[in-house]
């Protein structure tokens, strides 16, 4: 454990700019596997359609097709309640 802080500090006193550098793409990296946002994008891509509704002709045939957009039918939205 002393010879990396060893390093750190000779790399920090020889090359600042390259050791910032690196720090930063380790935190990028890192952060998106720790980070409690990932979790709920997750959900919400999960939820979504890949592809926006098309209005469709009705023939009255159609039971498990929504007539209208904003028709309650599909994947719900509640966990979005419990945040």
């Amino acid at each position: 454990m002393a010879a990396i802080g060893t390093f750190l500090k000779n790399a920090w006193n020889k090359e600042p700019v390259v050791v910032v550098s690196c720090a930063i793409g380790l935190v990028g990296a890192v952060l998106p596997f720790i980070s409690p946002y990932t979790k709920y994008t997750a959900l919400l891509n999960q939820v979504m359609p890949f592809n926006y509704p098309v209005p469709l002709r009705d023939d009255g045939n159609m039971p498990d097709i929504p007539a209208h957009v904003s028709e309650p039918i599909g994947n719900k939205l509640e966990f979005l309640k419990d945040l």
